[in-house]
């Protein structure tokens, strides 16, 4: 019988750091145009699986596979304070054999940072420093794409294109592999995993059934598949005077 073709196969990887073990045996195979997620709380080892997905980290056991080329976005950006993004963009589409300035402006249109092409990165904010990390984690246009808390730093506006983005390449059969510690990006998502205790484990095996949104829209406004939204009637209360409180920040005034 012939295998699923895959675009990114992961087999029973273990890592440990001295005594503590990371990773227990992860295993998972991601299918071409595939948009997946890998969930967890912080510490879980979620950056550890992706230095090892990359080759940055070297596992202990097991076996990585991918077939194309490999797009990484550390969660936090190698940029240099000195040089402007334009600069950025320059250097690594030389590194990466990139003809022509086409695919750099595309994606300064997309992410909508072109007006800081030829700020230096020192003066950037941490939401248009994320913008550029991602950017040149696309710039080769890879077949597979690692993205470790992608969105970090991003306005809501932003986070929302990015998902646009995000749609677009799996759509375009790109593999891409997003890793986040919230898990109510689930609905967007194809392919969920939850990291704990050093194994992922399939989202929907843990009786959390994941909605699948082909357009990067989340089923049922962002719910959970199979949950109820119910809206209780209250009478309002006066605010206290000097009362405070917090904002999400997608309610928020830009």
């Amino acid at each position: 019988m012939p295998t699923a073709p895959y675009a990114l196969r992961v087999r029973d990887v273990h890592k440990a750091y001295r005594s503590r073990r990371v990773l227990r045996g992860v295993s998972f195979s991601l299918e071409p145009g595939t948009l997946a997620g890998v969930v967890g709380e912080n510490g879980s080892g979620k950056s550890t699986l992706l230095r090892v997905l990359c080759g940055q980290v070297a596992a202990d056991a097991g076996r990585v596979e991918r077939r194309g080329s490999l797009g990484y976005c550390p969660q936090e950006a190698v940029l240099n304070e000195a040089l402007t993004v334009d600069q950025h963009l320059r250097w690594f589409r030389t590194a990466y054999r990139v003809d022509g300035p086409g695919r750099a402006e595309e994606l300064l249109d997309e992410l909508h940072f072109a007006e800081y092409r030829h700020t230096r990165v020192g003066l950037l904010s941490g939401g248009t420093r994320q913008k550029l990390n991602l950017a040149l984690a696309l710039l080769h246009d890879p077949r597979v794409l690692l993205l470790d808390e992608p969105y970090q730093g991003f306005d809501w506006e932003t986070y929302l294109r990015f998902w646009d983005v995000a749609t677009r390449l799996r759509d375009r059969g790109r593999c891409v592999l997003v890793v986040s510690h919230l898990a109510w990006d689930a609905g967007r998502l194809d392919v969920v995993h939850r990291l704990r205790d050093g194994v992922a484990t399939p989202w929907s095996a843990e009786g959390r059934p994941v909605s699948r949104g082909r357009r990067g829209e989340p089923d049922g406004g962002g719910l959970p598949h199979g949950c109820r939204l119910r809206v209780a009637r209250t009478r309002p209360q006066p605010a206290r005077p000097g009362a405070r409180g917090r904002v999400h920040p997608a309610l928020a005034d830009p």
